[in-house]
């Protein structure tokens, strides 16, 4: 990681009083920034080495501990670790509604630099959202471990349940590095991703969704999945980047789909192509 990549570590204070904890990890002179929005049941320092990498190639990267998540979480619940993944007050709209105000926070620091939008897992889900109700917001989109959002093809049940022979952990599903399927078991900011269980019923319902028809502006778009991720996987990824094209109507729609990787592309043992078909795919549309 470069020396321009230190973490700053700073907070606002979101519509409903809550207090949101975020990072941003500057490069020297950037070509762009990416907003990086992290999946459920985890938070956005596990992403410190990708900020190092993006920096290196000259991009500034901005992350939030979302609602219930990180610091973030253990503010909201005065550092009690049993109730991380609840979202407080306002639900899934206002979680939504916080990742949009740092995207505003970002334009307000970078003016004249394109802003990208890179979500991983329930964070695609917020990606989504956000493309189909202020697609202008954004310069383009990457979404991570990505499904089509309705039921038939977004795992909303025991993601580990496919690949729980090869464990006992519950943290099989995102990797196939071991490390990092260890490293996850042990890390006491990291919770089960059961929506449900943790968001109720109509915030869960939040999570359904297919791309709005016709979206206002159109952006390119990369989707990045594993073959072997049980949340969607191949056809759920191929139906959401045909939806993109054919119901969003939006213009540069690339899937890659890599064989065999599970949920987490970034932190998979091909972690490096990922990274790097990400960083060819960025060169050829922004800055």
């Amino acid at each position: 990681m470069t020396t321009s990549s230190v973490r700053q570590d700073r907070t606002y204070v979101d519509a409903q009083g809550v207090t949101i904890h975020y990072y941003v990890w500057a490069a020297d002179e950037p070509r762009a920034i990416i907003q990086l929005a992290h999946g459920l049941g985890e938070y956005a320092a596990r992403y410190e080495w990708l900020a190092g990498e993006l920096v290196a190639a000259g991009y500034t990267v901005y992350a939030d501990d979302h609602r219930g998540h990180g610091r973030t979480g253990l503010g909201q619940y005065g550092g009690d670790h049993a109730k991380l993944g609840r979202l407080g007050p306002g639900g899934m709209p206002a979680t939504v509604e916080a990742v949009r105000r740092l995207t505003g926070m970002i334009r307000e620091e970078n003016p004249g630099l394109e802003v990208v939008l890179l979500g991983h897992s329930w964070g695609n889900i917020i990606a989504q959202i956000l493309v189909n109700e202020h697609s202008a917001d954004f310069d383009a989109v990457i979404l991570s471990g990505a499904a089509f959002r309705t039921l038939r093809h977004m795992n909303g049940g025991d993601l580990n349940a496919k690949h729980k022979h090869l464990g006992t952990t519950g943290y099989e599903w995102l990797s196939r590095d071991q490390q990092v399927v260890a490293t996850a078991a042990a890390d006491p900011l990291m919770f089960s991703a059961k929506a449900l269980k943790l968001f109720g019923l109509a915030d869960s319902l939040r999570l359904l969704g297919k791309p709005a028809k016709g979206i206002e502006h159109d952006l390119p778009l990369l989707i990045l999945a594993g073959s072997d991720d049980s949340f969607g996987g191949t056809k759920s990824a191929e139906l959401l980047a045909e939806s993109y094209l054919n119901r969003g109507g939006l213009t540069d729609v690339e899937l890659i789909v890599y064989t065999d990787a599970r949920h987490e592309v970034f932190n998979e043992t091909n972690k490096d192509e990922v990274v790097a078909d990400t960083l060819a795919w960025l060169a050829d549309r922004i800055g």
